[in-house]
């Protein structure tokens, strides 16, 4: 008798059990698709560039100013997706044009956000009728803060490289949730890490149509040994197999030959081989689908001078997501073919 009353209060549990269990499970899975959780329940999976993997749920944007000039109008906003990591957001619009396509701008490492509050910056992004957005990578300007000063964007170049990815699709999210930007014409400007970025974000997302890399990092075991941006007494960290294990999969190198991407430009100048070596600027190329564009310039004074100055470095960008107005075509020129040092690909 003893027995079998076991056996029925056993019973009982476990039918208890199986009627409570589904439904904290169930209570569970709502709590983590719930779109309107804050940025403090995010979860982060660096070791992907996409945002497959991760909870990002971002706070309500707050716009902090608004700058309105004669060609053109500039936002402030402040965005958050992730504990302690609030990003200062620059979006500026040019005026009297209706959804505008949208390149977004990335300056690596180091950079800060003054640029984009530059009225000369924004009037040479937008001239011709395009949007243009600014922000720091990860780790970088004012988004480094609470962190040991050992800690920094290269050091922990897995989490900069793998949170900045994420921001570019987060940032897509947030323009074509704003429903004022044209989100089928999508390019983005890179330069060195920020070039890298460029790569692994469209690596990930079709939205991007374009990038426009100038000295990207890359090609990491080489980078590693040569690049005068590591100390020399931190470098033997960095050559280690398990910290290049880590980035081996954000490596333009690896990325670059499976990219999608209907438009990409490398440029490269030959005396950036303090930061970028020879060696991997060689690779970078090599890497390169068959349909990219590539130019080397012997000097950096010979880039800004042939192709670069007057706003007309992003003119490129610009024809790779232009409208369809006529408008647009005619605000920019396409860069002649023989420009640079060396040959398109």
């Amino acid at each position: 008798m003893k027995c079998v009353g076991s056996r029925l209060l056993a019973v009982a549990v476990f039918i208890l059990l199986a009627f409570i269990l589904p439904l904290a499970c169930v209570g569970q899975k709502i709590a983590t698709i719930d779109p309107n959780a804050a940025s403090s329940k995010s979860v982060e999976d660096f070791s992907n560039a996409s945002l497959t993997g991760s909870q990002l749920h971002a706070d309500p944007p707050e716009l902090v100013e608004k700058a309105e000039k004669k060609d053109f109008t500039r936002e402030f906003v402040a965005v958050q997706w992730r504990p302690g990591d609030r990003i200062y957001l620059y979006v500026v619009l040019p005026n009297k044009v209706q959804k505008p396509p949208v390149a977004i701008y990335l300056y690596g490492h180091p950079s800060d956000t003054d640029r984009y509050m530059d009225d000369g910056w924004c009037q040479r992004t937008t001239s011709g009728g395009y949007a243009a957005v600014g922000l720091v990578p990860a780790l970088t300007g004012q988004r480094y803060h609470d962190r040991p000063m050992k800690q920094w964007f290269v050091s922990e170049l897995q989490e900069s490289l793998s949170k900045s990815s994420h921001d570019v699709q987060m940032v897509l999210n947030y323009l074509a949730e704003r429903g004022d930007i044209d989100m089928s014409n999508v390019g983005v400007f890179g330069v060195g890490a920020g070039g890298t970025i460029a790569v692994m974000a469209a690596s990930v997302d079709s939205r991007i149509k374009a990038i426009d890399l100038l000295d990207p990092w890359g090609d990491w075991p080489v980078w590693m040994q040569k690049s005068a941006v590591i100390p020399d007494e931190e470098r033997p960290a960095y050559v280690k197999p398990e910290f290049l294990k880590k980035v081996a999969d954000f490596d333009p190198v690896k990325l670059l030959p499976g990219l999608k991407t209907p438009h990409i430009r490398l440029n490269q100048l030959n005396d950036d081989v303090a930061s970028t070596p020879e060696e991997a600027k060689k690779r970078l190329e090599e890497s390169l689908p068959a349909t990219a564009e590539h130019h080397r310039f012997e000097s950096s004074m010979a880039f800004y001078g042939e192709v670069a100055s007057g706003g007309r470095v992003f003119d490129w960008l610009k024809l790779q997501i232009k409208a369809p107005g006529p408008k647009v075509r005619e605000a920019t020129k396409e860069m002649p073919p023989s420009a640079g040092s060396g040959s398109g690909k």
